[in-house]
């Protein structure tokens, strides 16, 4: 007969003191190498502190003569530490100090009476620290707005890693004294080795997905104004009009142009110049939605695609009009007085390109140029468009248009101006 295989809870316990040791190191490393990351250093030194937990927890105590407390308040710090690297890698404030003081009052708590080492009370606290640490994790994955495939993932699969690692043990405990007795330390050794690969997959995939992001962004926004650069701009306005001239449904192109850019460089410079083309992109975001498609050609032309009507987006222009007016006046500090002439134009029709939109819109906002400035002139309409203009105007403007708000949009209430 077979003898049944018997994981061997010593040798298990060395390979995830070795992992983590050598994820620790690894993450450290790739800081070292990215200094831009701090994250990874407080993840890494998080994979050591916890790997130094475990060799104390798990030691025969001939070896090492090492309260139990002093590994459960490393683990308790090494959690601490991975919350922090999360909050580090968001870009939001750390709390560098409460991973330590929860350890150290961990310390002073387990001195307590009826808190000895192997009592319900002290069980059911680790428990709840250790919840309380998942609580905080999961909230700072559940609130990254990018909905990537790290995002995704890592809101799930870490939390439940760091609960089931430390739950999971203690409930035996509790729960079921003689298994965990006799099997404790394989339970634990088994779901070690699967949280420290499981994190560290995650933590590798974040990163990764971050230098995607980053590049993506490089290779698709200006620079200057953080907007979408003429490539991506054409690409995402493309998209755009082909899936609503596929329902039918118009898009509208408005062009902007600052008025008398030369002459703030010319009298300002250069500097002032920028300033005020980042201003106008600033209001141009906050005075459209997240769903429109906005962008800068070049020089002080910049340029939006809206799926509305005619109408709707002459609401649009009129807003940004007249908030940008107003944040002209005066930019670093100087007597400015930007404004900013619009051509619109509103197409039906599912096209491959938007060419002959952006020429619309550009003669309308020639017509705008030449009429004085500081003000949007809409394009023509273009022949046959009739049909399908009468189809959209007959299904109803959105409860938004009617209103005269528009819900969802970036800018607040008391930025809006009314058109």
């Amino acid at each position: 007969m077979h003898q049944p295989v018997i994981l061997d809870a010593p040798t298990l316990i060395f390979a995830t003191v070795c992992m983590a040791v050598f994820l620790g190191v690894f993450l450290i490393a790739n800081w070292i190498i990215q200094r831009d990351i701090g994250a990874l250093a407080w993840w890494g030194s998080a994979y050591l502190i916890g790997g130094a937990a475990i060799i104390l927890w798990s030691a025969p105590h001939q070896m090492f003569q090492v309260p139990a407390a002093y590994a459960e308040a490393m683990i308790f710090l090494a959690c601490g530490m991975f919350w922090n690297g999360l909050r580090l890698f968001h870009g939001r404030r750390m709390w560098p100090v409460v991973p330590f003081a929860a350890a150290a009052a961990w310390l002073l708590v387990t001195g307590l009476p009826g808190m000895e080492e192997g009592s319900s009370q002290r069980a059911a606290l680790a428990v709840v620290v250790v919840a309380v640490y998942t609580f905080f994790m999961a909230f700072e994955l559940g609130r990254e707005r990018r909905r990537s495939l790290y995002s995704r993932t890592a809101a799930v699969v870490v939390p439940l890693l760091h609960a089931g690692m430390f739950l999971l043990p203690l409930a035996l405990r509790y729960f079921y004294p003689d298994v965990f007795a006799t099997r404790w330390q394989i339970v634990f050794a088994v779901e070690a080795m699967i949280y420290t690969v499981g994190t560290a997959f995650i933590v590798i995939l974040m990163v990764k997905d971050r230098h995607v992001h980053f590049y993506r962004k490089i290779a698709t926004t200006d620079h200057l104004t953080g907007v979408f650069n003429r490539r991506a701009f054409l690409e995402a306005a493309t998209a755009m009009h082909a899936g609503q001239g596929s329902r039918g449904e118009p898009v509208t192109l408005l062009m902007f142009d600052l008025d008398k850019f030369k002459s703030i460089n010319d009298r300002f410079g250069h500097a002032v110049g920028d300033s005020a083309l980042k201003v106008f992109a600033r209001v141009l975001q906050e005075s459209t939605r997240a769903t429109d498609v906005i962008g800068r050609l070049g020089g002080e032309e910049f340029v939006a695609m809206v799926p509305e009507a005619m109408e709707d987006a002459c609401v649009v222009a009129e807003r940004l009009r007249v908030n940008f007016q107003a944040a002209g006046v005066t930019i670093d500090d100087i007597a400015i007085g930007a404004t900013v002439s619009i051509g619109l134009a509103t197409t039906y029709k599912p096209e491959a390109t938007i060419d002959s939109l952006l020429l619309r819109a550009d003669e309308a906002l020639y017509k705008a140029k030449n009429s004085g400035r500081n003000r949007y002139t809409c394009a023509d309409e273009e022949p046959g468009s009739e049909a399908a203009r009468a189809r959209w105007a007959a299904r109803g403007k959105p409860a938004a248009a009617k209103t005269g708000t528009w819900a969802g949009r970036r800018a607040k209430p008391e930025q809006i101006a009314t058109a």
